[in-house]
């Protein structure tokens, strides 16, 4: 059973790791079955590897074209704008 998430506005650094995992999940993400600290979305026209490192979160797009783009956001941000940012795609 999960506990509740904390409230979209709190920044990532106050989310316990199992919180962080079932949001991911509920984002549609899968977990790696070699690398647990990877996850990927797969959208109808990208897909992401969402990667839950020490000091960032790191988030590489491909878009259905092949284009590559990569970004880091910092667990000081709120998981909204993060969420919004992951799922706008690259």
């Amino acid at each position: 059973m999960h506990r509740p998430l904390p409230a979209p506005e709190i920044p990532l650094y106050h989310h316990a790791l199992p919180a962080l995992e079932a949001w991911l999940e509920q984002m549609g993400c899968q977990q790696d079955e070699d690398d647990c600290c990877l996850w990927h979305l797969q959208q109808p026209s990208w897909s992401a590897d969402v990667v839950l490192a020490v000091e960032d979160m790191h988030v590489r797009w491909t878009s259905s074209g092949g284009t590559l783009t990569q970004r880091s956001f910092s667990y000081s941000l709120s998981r909204s704008d993060v969420e919004h940012a992951i799922m706008e795609g690259p």
